[in-house]
């Protein structure tokens, strides 16, 4: 059992996790509400009521990226404390990944929503009608399953992947690899942060018309290299991540706002350097501050 559900539960389990992304941002559906039944239907696969609480959590990691306290998926501070880059420990914090999301949630000490309560019902249900018809084993099955395929399983490197700082200075890493052809292009995570909006199928294109933001950038071909990097180099840990305060956030978000603004009024749509005014040119630099480092 323990074989099978490491090479195909584990991946079908990341696989539903993936589909669980895509209905979170309502890429799935134009209906809202035939979004959150998709990220329900996907959780059936998955015996923890997760779907809802990854909508909220995922939601606000996008809001707060790397701001300590606010982004769900940063790493608490006793992870840093007690793993640091030692490699067995990160080998044994890694296994444990399953359950570092609940606790870095409920270290928020947010109430449970309405929906949230509801994914509880579901899945209980239906963890119920999966004893019912495939017994204690069919249901032990797939919590091995969710706990391999989310723990160290290249499906799941690209929890990895994405925000730890392999390089000095870059905060996020797309993958693109053949394991995108699998995992619905999961790994195209620049992108994704870039524009929220386009759904799994149609981010490889995003890449292919703006190389100049993308091919620039480092970037991993190989999940089981990220794995065997993250895990060996002892520079590499739960500290890896860049953070931020909350002060230096807003500040940056207003930044943001106001170069929007500027470049709206502009009638041309585009900005020119006149030498004094440190206004984008139509590179889209300033200074060596470029799109990928702002937004």
């Amino acid at each position: 059992m323990l074989l099978v559900a490491y090479a195909y539960g584990g991946t079908v389990t990341a696989i539903y996790g993936v589909i669980i992304h895509e209905a979170t941002h309502s890429l799935t559906h134009a209906d809202p509400f035939m979004n959150r039944m998709c990220g329900l239907i996907a959780n059936i696969g998955i015996p923890v009521p997760m779907a809802m609480s990854f909508r909220r959590h995922h939601l606000e990691h996008h809001t707060y990226q790397g701001v300590t306290g606010k982004d769900p998926d940063l790493p608490l501070e006793w992870e840093y404390d007690l793993i640091k880059g030692n490699p067995i420990k990160k080998l044994i914090w890694m296994f444990f990944y399953p359950v570092m999301y609940v606790f870095r949630g409920a270290a928020q000490g947010k109430m449970l929503t309405t929906w949230e309560l509801i994914n509880w019902a579901f899945t209980a249900a239906t963890d119920a009608l999966v004893y019912i018809y495939c017994g204690p084993r069919g249901l032990l099955y797939l919590f091995i399953s969710l706990w391999l395929g989310y723990s160290i399983h290249p499906g799941a490197a690209h929890f990895i992947q994405e925000h730890y700082t392999f390089d000095d200075g870059q905060e996020t890493y797309s993958y693109y690899g053949s394991g995108n052809t699998l995992m619905m292009n999961i790994g195209y995570h620049n992108e994704h942060h870039d524009f929220l909006r386009i759904p799994w199928s149609r981010l490889p294109e995003v890449r292919r018309l703006a190389p100049e933001f993308y091919d620039t950038l480092k970037y991993h071909t190989s999940w089981f290299a990220v794995l065997w990097y993250f895990i060996t180099d002892t520079v590499l840990g739960p500290q890896s991540r860049v953070a931020r305060s909350y002060e230096d956030h807003t500040k940056a978000r207003k930044m943001v706002r106001q170069l929007k603004e500027q470049d709206v009024a502009n009638e041309s749509g585009n900005w020119h350097d006149d030498g004094n005014s440190g206004k984008l040119d139509v590179s889209g630099t300033k200074n060596g501050f470029t799109k990928e480092n702002c937004c």
